[in-house]
């Protein structure tokens, strides 16, 4: 895969700069991805610095593999959730992970796939999940949902407000034939709303779809609490969230803690991207960044 294909990833120079407190520390990037904070991170540290990537695609850890390849043994790459970090990490013999990278969501790789069906954008076959060996699908929880489950799921993960009516129109639709593709999804979404709110309608349900497939929230509010117990003193934890849900289990995760005496927040305001960095990467218009440090 050529270099130029990937997308710039987001927030990297605060990342670099809160992350990189030991140039020979070992950094796990907990949502490796395509591998772009990786690479920095590889960089910008000596020779005898580490990275432990770990990414629940599959076809996100060998993009990694090919781009990170050159560092050989500097780099280690793991197939999990990072809900199961602690094991992970176990596996691996219980390295000093001197900092925690979690850059959130779905990457662009997996949005640009249309096969993936994370995007309402593009027309696929609706799946979602990030391991595909596992989970129940995008496709099944649309056909299967009980209508008010379905709404609930909506309202809550997407937090739209037309969650009740997108459900029922979803639920009408099913009746008749099988939901298969996110085009026919869109359709119905755009349907159920008035077309000046057709695009967040789109954005809010499709999100919410990959919530609950992926069961995001929860494998966060693992993975954080696993990350923040395993730092040694000094070690660093940053998380780059896209939307309220995310941040708000992050901050509050960080409050608690900092609040126990076990950590200490760096970022009391949260960090955000330049207009510059917004004009040339989308993707980072409403990243959010929070680092906290073990005490």
């Amino acid at each position: 895969m050529e270099a130029e294909r990937f997308h710039s990833p987001v927030l990297l120079n605060q990342v670099l700069s809160f992350l990189l407190t030991q140039a020979n520390g070992t950094v796990c990037d907990c949502t490796v991805g395509d591998g772009g904070h990786s690479l920095a991170i590889l960089e910008a540290t000596s020779p005898r610095g580490k990275l432990i990537g770990i990414d629940r695609d599959g076809e996100a850890i060998e993009r990694a593999r090919k781009r990170l390849g050159g560092f050989g043994e500097r780099v280690t790459l793991v197939q999990e959730e990072f809900g199961n970090l602690d094991a992970v990490l176990r596996s691996l013999g219980s390295p000093r992970v001197t900092g925690f990278l979690f850059d959130l969501g779905a990457s662009w790789s997996q949005i640009e796939d249309r096969e993936r069906g994370f995007s309402y954008q593009r027309d696929g076959p609706l799946d979602m999940r990030m391991d595909k060996r596992k989970g129940r699908s995008a496709l099944q929880l649309v056909n299967e949902l009980p209508g008010l489950e379905l709404s609930q799921m909506i309202s809550a993960y997407g937090e739209e407000r037309r969650a009740k009516t997108i459900a029922d129109l979803i639920c009408a639709s099913r009746e008749r034939r099988k939901i298969r593709t996110t085009g026919e999804l869109s359709l119905l979404i755009r349907r159920a709303v008035p077309r000046r709110r057709a695009l967040k309608a789109l954005s809010r349900t499709f999100q919410a779809l990959r919530i609950a497939v992926n069961d995001e929230l929860s494998q966060l509010e693992r993975g954080l609490e696993r990350a923040l117990r395993l730092l040694p003193t000094g070690g660093r934890t940053l998380v780059i969230s896209y939307h309220s849900l995310e941040d708000r289990i992050v901050k509050q995760m960080f409050k608690k803690r900092e609040a126990e005496g076990r950590i200490r927040i760096l970022t009391k305001k949260v960090v955000k991207p330049s207009r510059e960095e917004i004009r040339g990467n989308l993707r980072a218009r409403s990243a959010r960044l929070r680092v906290a440090q073990r005490v």
